[in-house]
């Protein structure tokens, strides 16, 4: 009598263990088409980038309703209204970057966490701001379950960036700003590099590189981000 129900239950363990081998091997095995086909096709050369999204579980980072999606060529919801962004879209943003180990990195716009776990891959510190709390505080625990000790990750208002940490190498804004943030530029070391999105329904990715006292700005492509909100609103 005692028998039967352990048995079963070792079944059931061995059941439910060999249904997630398989999974995370689907998962492993979409990660690596995505690269191939959405990333390295395109024309992504940095191999630290193209290694970073071979790492990341972009699947973990978006409600589990949406898993089967994780690794199709598109934004994907994470809720309150925002996305996590297309694949491609990450990979170039980071390129643009040209990051190193010893990179400091701020992120505005932490989302799901998963670009900051991109990043995370590359360089040894990154911070993270995230304007809707909740969404931060998600994205916290995911990632420190994850093991990314390096990222610092902050409920607020990214337009006043992290003074007291800055000055940055590189900067990335993953929300439409309608102008360049003049607090982020100012945290922004000079020979760095910031990409952030630019304009209001039409948008353009812009690289902005800050040499000396000059800046120079270069339209990437256009996008569609999400808008900026909060004190950038009031300028």
């Amino acid at each position: 009598m005692i028998t039967l129900p352990v048995l079963l239950l070792g079944v059931t363990c061995a059941g439910q263990s060999e249904n997630k081998m398989n999974s995370d091997t689907v998962y492993i095995t979409q990660r690596q088409r995505m690269v191939e086909t959405q990333i390295i096709r395109r024309g992504i050369k940095d191999s630290l980038v193209i290694a970073a999204m071979k790492d990341v579980p972009r699947h973990l980072f978006v409600p589990e309703k949406y898993r089967p999606e994780a690794y199709h060529d598109g934004p994907l919801p994470i809720g309150r209204q925002q996305t996590i962004s297309q694949p491609y879209i990450v990979a170039i943003m980071t390129e643009l970057l040209e990051l190193n180990a010893a990179a400091r990195v701020l992120e505005i716009g932490t989302g799901s966490g998963y670009q900051a776990a991109v990043l995370a891959e590359i360089v040894d510190s990154v911070y993270t701001i995230e304007i809707i709390d909740e969404l931060a505080r998600r994205a916290e625990g995911l990632l420190d379950s994850l093991g990314y000790t390096g990222i610092h990750v902050r409920s607020g208002d990214g337009y006043l960036g992290w003074p007291e940490v800055a000055p940055f190498d590189a900067i990335i804004v993953t929300a439409a700003a309608p102008h360049l943030p003049q607090p982020l530029l100012d945290q922004l070391k000079p020979g760095g590099r910031m990409v952030i999105p630019i304009g209001e329904y039409s948008q353009d990715l812009l690289l902005v590189q800050k040499t000396g006292d000059d800046i120079i700005r270069q339209s990437v492509i256009p996008v569609r981000f999400v808008p900026m909100t909060g004190k950038i609103r009031e300028q």
